[in-house]
């Protein structure tokens, strides 16, 4: 469950409530975020004393993982010098330190997802800032866990039957791996959408032909351009010198006189017919031979 008020991928600048006259305020991004199994959520906070007094700080967390089962995550917070306290460490999420001075202390919370996280495992952390016993602000951050872009690298020309034993061997167990994708113009890769980049190493390895992962994970914006099919038009103007490869016209050369992108067709005058006849055809069904100046 998302606690209340909190927006998903959404990072905001916020001020913790104020606690009567308190002495020192909570300040920084607070909200929700998506992150890739392995990776971090990160939090950038401040404490700003109102008084230039010696004061000692404790900063408590409370961390909820929303089920008994759910894995737990690295938590840890630190300030310009180092981490103050990380969860690796099992003791308990409550720090103390001095302050003294106007000057403001930078605090950064993070939260990296176990590897092994399933989809939308989450975490839930609150954070209670006290000063000399006084209570002075609180914030609540959330993550949970989506879905990682993996390349997987092949054998140039062997990309659908990587694809198909990749997914045959994901469907004999819970592999995490949620689509497959052989671009069909990038050869030697295949594209997957997965969460346990440790378990499809796993998965592939044996699967012919299949070379292993790239390095690191990639964004979905880094690869849209393969997912949506470019208009069979694409890269033909008005004017072009074009030769037919397909149909009954195949092999002649003609001169683009048309383009309709909505059908995906153009409009083609023949160079060796006897009367100028305007012949339309489909896209693909032509290469470009010489571009219009």
């Amino acid at each position: 469950m998302i606690p209340g008020g909190l927006q998903m991928n959404d990072q905001e600048i916020n001020q913790s409530p104020q606690f009567g006259n308190a002495p020192l305020t909570l300040s920084g991004e607070s909200g929700a975020q998506r992150v890739t199994a392995g990776s971090s959520a990160v939090w950038k906070l401040v404490l700003k004393p109102q008084q230039a007094n010696k004061m000692k700080v404790r900063v408590l967390l409370t961390i909820d993982y929303g089920s008994e089962d759910s894995p737990e995550w690295e938590v840890s917070i630190s300030d310009t010098s180092g981490k103050l306290w990380e969860s690796a460490k099992l003791t308990p999420p409550d720090i103390e330190f001095n302050m003294e001075g106007l000057g403001g202390k930078e605090l950064t919370l993070a939260a990296e997802a176990p590897r092994g996280a399933r989809l939308d495992d989450s975490v839930h952390i609150k954070m209670q800032v006290f000063a000399e016993g006084q209570e002075c602000g609180a914030m609540e951050f959330f993550a949970n866990t989506m879905q990682s872009i993996l390349i997987l690298k092949t054998s140039i020309g062997h990309e659908r039957a990587v694809v198909d034993g990749v997914a045959g061997k994901a469907k004999a167990g819970d592999k995490g791996i949620f689509a497959l994708l052989a671009p069909g113009k990038l050869d030697g890769y295949v594209f997957m959408e997965a969460m346990n980049t440790d378990l499809v190493r796993e998965t592939c390895r044996g699967v012919r032909k299949a070379k292993g992962l790239v390095a690191g994970e990639t964004k979905l914006s880094e690869i849209e351009h393969f997912l949506t099919p470019k208009p069979l038009v694409s890269g033909i103007s008005e004017g072009d010198v074009v030769e037919l490869v397909a149909g009954p016209f195949k092999g002649e050369k003609a001169r683009v006189q048309k383009i309709d992108e909505s059908k995906e067709e153009i409009t083609v005058e023949l160079f060796e017919a006897t009367v100028p006849i305007p012949v339309t055809v489909r896209g693909d069904s032509v290469r470009v031979l010489e571009k219009e100046r």
